[in-house]
């Protein structure tokens, strides 16, 4: 059993990668079956060590809840700004620089709020405290700072807070 994981450290890693070169590569021939089996065996055992932290995701509806949101939020925050930019001359938007105070501390959870973050248009990850306790984001507009971090905080860290805490 040991050998086993030290051959397959990220099973769900190494079938994802085993089934992510077969799509690319658009063959199921021997050479590729072969090609996708070593990358499925090698990259995880080759990073073993910067693998992140275990983890244990709590509550997975909160996590399809979080994602069909986040989704819905880049389609609309994608036409928000296309807008902003069409009637640029007309009003100006508030972009601002907004310190977000953090409760969120688990590593995966503050990975998972950058990728988040970086996502949604309008938004840019520009700084995180060296004690993780604020997060600097750039923000296209701001109407009201108070406001923006409360929806910020409650749409975004809150659940990640209920998956990873």
């Amino acid at each position: 059993m040991k050998l086993l994981e030290k051959l397959v450290p990220a099973p769900l890693t190494s079938v994802a990668l085993f089934a992510l070169w077969l799509v690319l590569a658009r063959s199921f021939g021997a050479g590729q079956l072969l090609m996708a089996l070593v990358l499925a065996i090698a990259v995880p055992a080759l990073t073993a060590e910067s693998l992140p932290i275990q983890t244990r995701v709590r509550h997975p509806l909160v996590v399809l809840r979080y994602i069909l949101m986040t989704g819905a939020d880049v389609v609309v925050s994608n036409f928000q700004v296309a807008w902003g930019v069409i009637t640029w001359r007309m009003r100006r938007p508030q972009s601002k620089f907004v310190i977000v105070p953090l409760d969120l501390r688990d590593p995966v959870g503050l990975a998972a709020l950058s990728m988040v973050t970086t996502v949604v248009p309008g938004t840019v990850w520009s700084e995180l405290a060296l004690d993780r306790s604020a997060l600097l984001l750039h923000v296209w507009a701001v109407e009201d700072e108070a406001a923006f971090i409360a929806r910020f905080k409650a749409r975004y860290e809150q659940p990640l807070r209920e998956i990873f805490e």
